[in-house]
């Protein structure tokens, strides 16, 4: 598995967005003939990432911008797309199980990350630990992720980073296309499939995909399966819209549904043995209590106009989200929640003018959310989000200077909290040659609570806990410095990501010594101020154009300032990292497989020793290192690829261990072996199979 902090590798992806708005800007007509043109001359420098001031090539953005193409995801080994993006260097994620995942980037997650799908803000609960990303992975084309402060373009909450999935280019006119995939893994029975067709005939566009995912309980050396891990996952899309001389209009709606079973993690007192709920089979694909059950739902019009002095986007989104939550009973919910969220955008951004180019909008969200259930562990509530921004950039021989401002203001309708901040950034990259580039930025983040860390009161089941909030907390404010330096030669290519982040008013959930209710811990949340700092480097060695040897390194030392050592180091602070990867490209060009490689990769996370002591809030986390071995290739029959083909072995020697940012650490004590909480997953022998379909190619 390859990890870059830059992407170093050919973007199919941004090729064919520059194909595209190419032909855009030509009235629909296509202007070369053949996009492997693009594949083939697409070098880094002319990588275009969106998570700026509007398109810009990665080597002229300055902020720390990492890019996962749609080939790296496929190559990729996971359970959900956040899955996939966590093995990116500075990334990581809380883990509830097999199937639920959520992003940390550089040490911060919750709602300090906005997940961009759709072109919207992905809306779903996100201040639930076991409140995954409720987004089919098979409908990313390629992920941007964009780490620090990015508030300005996205608003309040993007205090950490923002995860831009996009989807993939539409068809180019005259193309109808189709492809089907399918994967298996043999640990926990994952099946997976999805089928997708596409078309875009006179500038009619459409996409269509079906997707549907099943797992069992997931097993490891010491738990054996664990009951409750088992998941089954379904999803839908389909997009209409007109690509004309004037801009482009998409309509697209998805729908998702989650049935993932809760781990409780009890156990007998004197076998240690995990208890299995009625009706638990170890190979069950079936739902067992307790289980969730999340529906999401999602409708986005995306609009851009063409101008002579610049493009108008317009974004209007609908989201409803479902979660209910069964305990006793598989027909009578406990938990209830049904979130509204209307989002809307509004930008203008000039074409590049004297080396300048600017950018100015508006966005926002109007949120409801009500309680349906007979219990409520966050208040039913009502919020308004409105935030305007300028930005800017200048190129100046081999300088890009970029800088802007943002307001934001929050209404809460609990208590009737107001919350508003002044966000901005200013940075400046330098393109000292061709190889070397140098950045350097400095943000202000703003972020408000959320109704959990406000007003929850009740028994949080996935993470088995009860939970306290605390309605006098005030809005998060931070500073970030970052500096970047990224080299690339003929046979070796390198990075390095220095960062320095002090947060105002840092809220945490930390654990008290008080009994709210039987058989659960009591947290409640708190906030205090804090300093991270960290660094991510990445070395890629090719002495020969076929052998490739990948190393990356990430840290993040995570304080609370002015504290005993007790209660020095904040929660969830991802363990260091080190990744390295031998990579040996089999074929080029072959007459029957075609870019066949094989590679062996080792995963170590360090032992974590910085946690928060006070209360037994949390526990250090041993070292473990996990081996991986892959292999896959395209097929060719007839000069076409007719198929692509994977083969991973996850955890190879079957290593026993715990992510020190698993929920499931700290469930029961195994009282016949002394070891606390629930294990990750074990050996897993990973299968893909992705059939590209060609119905009619362009004219």
């Amino acid at each position: 598995m390859k990890t870059r902090y830059v992407i170093l590798s050919l973007l199919c992806y941004s090729a064919a967005m520059t194909a595209q708005n190419h032909r855009m800007a030509n009235g629909g007509q296509q202007v070369s003939d053949s996009t492997d043109v693009f594949y083939r001359h697409l070098q880094l420098n002319e990588v275009m990432v969106t998570g700026v001031t509007g398109d810009t090539k990665l080597k002229h953005s300055t902020a720390p911008i990492s890019v996962l193409t749609g080939k790296e995801l496929r190559q990729t080994t996971s359970t959900n797309v956040i899955d996939a993006v966590a093995k990116q260097p500075g990334m990581a994620q809380i883990s509830t199980g097999g199937g639920i995942s959520k992003p940390v980037i550089r040490g911060l997650g919750y709602n300090r990350i906005i997940v961009m799908n759709e072109g919207v803000r992905q809306e779903g609960q996100q201040w639930g630990d076991e409140h995954g990303v409720e987004v089919d992975g098979q409908n990313v084309g390629s992920v941007e992720i964009l780490k620090g402060p990015a508030s300005l373009m996205y608003g309040s909450d993007a205090m950490a980073g923002v995860l831009i999935l996009h989807g993939t280019p539409s068809p180019l006119e005259g193309e109808v296309r189709a492809n089907v995939s399918t994967e298996y893994q043999t640990n926990n029975g994952l099946f997976a499939y999805s089928l997708n067709g596409a078309g875009n005939h006179g500038g009619f566009v459409w996409d269509a995909r079906f997707s549907d995912k099943m797992a069992h309980a997931y097993k490891n050396k010491y738990d054996g399966y664990v009951p409750g891990s088992q998941f089954k996952e379904r999803a839908g899309r389909l997009m209409l819209g007109l690509e004309k001389r004037w801009g482009q209009s998409h309509l697209t709606w998805t729908c998702y549904h989650l049935t993932p079973s809760i781990v409780e993690g009890e156990r007998d007192e004197e076998t240690g043995a995990l208890e299995r709920s009625e009706g638990f089979g170890v190979k069950t694909y079936k739902k067992t209590l307790p289980f969730q059950q999340v529906k999401h739902y999602k409708a986005v019009w995306d609009n851009s106009f063409n101008f002579s002095a610049g493009i108008l986007k317009a974004i209007v989104g609908y989201q409803q989200n479902r979660r209910q939550e069964y305990e006793e009973s598989a027909d009578e919910y406990e938990l209830f929640f049904k979130l509204h969220t209307v989002t809307y955008d509004v930008r203008y951004l000039t074409h590049e003018f004297d080396g300048w180019k600017l950018a100015v909008g508006v966005n926002g969200m109007w949120q409801q959310s009500k309680n349906l259930g007979e219990e409520s562990l966050i208040p039913a509530y009502k919020l308004f989000d409105i935030g305007g921004y300028a930005t800017t950039s200048k190129s100046i021989e081999s300088w890009t200077l970029n800088g802007g401002l943002r307001y934001d203001h929050r209404h809460l309708d609990f208590h009737s909290r107001d919350f508003s901040g002044v966000t901005g950034s200013v940075g400046a990259v330098w393109n000292a040659t061709e190889q070397l580039n140098v950045r350097m930025n400095v943000a202000r983040g703003f972020r408000a609570p959320n109704m959990s860390e406000l007003g929850s009161d009740g028994v949080h089941e996935g993470t088995v806990r009860y939970e306290q909030g605390n309605a006098l907390l005030d809005a998060e404010y931070s500073w970030q410095a970052d500096l970047g330096v990224d080299f690339e030669s003929r046979h070796v290519s390198a990075q390095a990501a220095l960062f320095a982040n002090r947060i105002e008013n840092y809220i945490f959930a930390k654990r008290v010594n008080v009994v709210m209710e039987e058989g659960y811990n009591t947290y409640e949340y708190t906030q205090g101020d804090a300093r991270l700092l960290g660094f991510e480097v990445g070395v890629d060695v090719h002495p020969i154009h076929r052998l490739h040897f990948g190393n990356t390194f990430s840290y993040v030392n995570a304080r609370q300032l002015n504290q005993p050592e007790e209660t020095r180091h904040l929660p969830f602070t991802p363990a260091p990292r080190w990744t390295s990867e031998v990579k040996y490209e089999l074929t080029h060009h072959g007459k029957v497989l075609n870019n066949a490689y094989v590679a062996l990769g080792l995963e170590c996370f360090l032992r974590q020793n910085h946690y928060y002591k006070a209360d037994q809030t949390e526990t250090a986390t041993p070292s473990y290192t996990l081996l991986n071995l892959s292999a896959g290739s395209d097929l060719i029959i007839g000069k076409k690829k007719v198929a692509e083909m994977y083969l991973t072995a996850e955890n190879l020697f079957n290593r026993a261990y715990q992510s020190h940012l698993s929920r499931l650490k700290y469930t029961d004590i195994n009282n016949a072996t002394g070891r606390m909480g629930v294990y990750n997953m074990g050996r897993n022998v990973v299968m893909k199979v992705v059939v590209p379909i060609e119905i009619r190619s362009r004219m």
